[in-house]
């Protein structure tokens, strides 16, 4: 007689009430946790992050349902019977047992087909959703903290800026030629006029120094140069700070494009396409030519800013343009860098997955440089990409010719979409009043308004948000005036003020 497992008919109470306990109380753990973070985030005021998190939710939530599926459909699934030549194609091992030498569905064995995914095989799935979950989340947290390491290091040079040496060093009143800068010196080579030699000492550089101080402070002079006066004291570090929580946000979040892609990975994954040569290489090249393609750009602005001037007043300050980059679109090379991050984390969950349920010398890795290539390259690619290729992006990407909305702080960007909001919700009003009325109606103060002013503690400078189309025009006016002239009367530490509107 077959043996079979026990059911909850025949299982002590106390044990299923225990191991329930126990999940409960690991599920109130990871949500305490959570919320801590939140707070924490929040008292930083690090809302960016605080969306990124919400993102790593939103697709923890989707893992979940996933495996909740599976599990409820995993008897259905087992039951949808396919002819055997067709279970024999595609196999992920060359030397695999045929579907026959498995206990199949009963429904499927009278009919000598076998099933599309046995049970066990489900549960498997299961474990490798589980485990991808939980890579996913160590990724995450990998390029948070190693690119918090890099803007440490550039916060260093940043607070150099205000140093009396700095300012001699960069004076304006004093020239030099432009090979003699310390910018000049170290991009103005033999090799620099040459496409092939330039890829070559590009791709090497980003392993050893990917930034240097002479790059980063040629960098913000431009930046600083073309968005404000010539006198601002603006904190470069802490823009470049937002900038990469905003980059972060996006690359942590899975897009619908990454999971048509991770599908095709699995099915390239039978015994035929040797995936397990090739696959763990194509985040690695990618990568590498990202990284390559940021250094060669700041390489390139160093040869324009050369050819344009011999002598130059201070330092080189570099132009501002999107047609270094490829097809002239900076966040494509972002996009690259999400399914280079998703992928990896895939890569390395596999692998895991591979070890546990087959051992470490199964079919998936029969050799040992089967198990470094798979596991090796995982690790560098996300080293890399977390502590070198990202923070990269995040500096070079501000020499595009648009300036980025993370100059503003969030408080700042709120406000200005509340105006928007409120400049809308005004227009389509004044577009439904009789088209006889040319003349814009005087602003009035609407309960809700009245009742939030009220509210207000006593003393606090009240705040109108602007309404009519002459004070938007007034906000764009000083907006510009702002970002223009603004810093010459007051410091700023990386955040545009506006006090001016109250």
């Amino acid at each position: 007689m077959m043996n079979q497992e026990a059911s909850l008919e025949v299982t002590p109470t106390w044990a299923v009430a225990g191991v329930c306990c126990i999940l409960i109380f690991l599920a109130l753990i990871i949500e305490h946790a959570l919320h801590r973070l939140t707070l924490l985030l929040e008292r930083r005021k690090r809302k960016t992050l605080n969306q990124a998190l919400n993102h790593v939710k939103a697709e923890l939530r989707n893992l979940g349902f996933m495996s909740l599926l599976l599990t409820v459909a995993e008897q259905p699934i087992s039951k949808i019977c396919v002819p055997a030549s067709l279970g024999d194609s595609f196999l992920p091992c060359k030397d695999a047992a045929p579907p026959g030498r498995f206990v199949e569905e009963q429904a499927c064995q009278e009919k000598g087909r076998v099933s599309l995914v046995s049970s066990v095989g489900t549960q498997q799935l299961q474990i490798l959703i589980i485990v991808l979950a939980v890579f996913h989340i160590l990724s995450c947290l990998g390029t948070l903290v190693l690119g918090e390491a890099k803007m440490k290091k550039w916060k260093a040079w940043e607070e150099e800026t205000s140093t009396l040496e700095y300012q001699l060093s960069n004076d304006p009143r004093r020239f030099k030629l432009t090979r003699e800068t310390s910018f000049g010196q170290r991009h103005l080579k033999i090799w620099s006029n040459h496409h092939l030699f330039l890829w070559i000492v590009c791709f090497f550089r980003q392993f050893t120094d990917s930034v240097s101080k002479a790059d980063y402070f040629s960098l913000r002079r431009g930046f600083v140069a073309v968005h404000f006066s010539q006198d601002c004291k603006f904190d470069f570090r802490k823009f470049l700070q937002r900038s990469l929580d905003k980059d972060f946000a996006v690359v942590v979040s899975i897009s619908s494009w990454i999971w048509i892609c991770a599908v095709f990975l699995i099915f390239f994954n039978a015994y035929g396409f040797y995936s397990h040569y090739w696959l763990p290489f194509v985040p690695l090249v990618i990568l590498l030519v990202i990284g390559t393609k940021l250094e060669v750009i700041i390489t390139t602005m160093c040869l324009k800013s050369s050819n344009q001037a011999i002598v130059v007043p201070g330092t080189i300050s570099v132009e501002l343009e999107n047609s270094n980059f490829w097809f002239a679109q900076p966040r494509l090379l972002l996009h690259l860098v999400q399914f280079i991050l998703i992928q990896n984390s895939f890569q390395l969950a596999f692998f895991t997955w591979a070890w546990y349920n087959f051992g470490v010398r199964s079919c998936f890795h029969r050799e040992v440089a089967d198990i470094i290539l798979s596991f090796g390259t995982g690790v560098l690619v996300q080293f890399l990409c977390a502590y070198v290729t990202l923070p990269l992006y995040a500096l070079v990407t501000q020499m595009g010719s648009s300036m980025k909305e993370t100059i503003f702080t969030d408080e700042v960007m709120e406000g200005l979409k509340s105006w928007k909001k409120r400049a809308r919700k005004n227009l389509a009003n004044q577009r439904s009043v009789s088209s006889d009325t040319f003349l814009p109606r005087p602003y009035t103060w609407r309960t809700d308004e009245a009742s939030s002013s009220c509210s207000r503690a006593p003393g606090k400078p009240e705040f109108r948000y602007p309404s009519r189309r002459v004070e938007l025009l007034e906000v764009q006016r000083v907006v510009e005036e702002v970002i223009q002239h603004g810093a010459n009367n007051m410091p700023n530490d990386g955040e545009v003020s506006f006090g001016l509107w109250r």
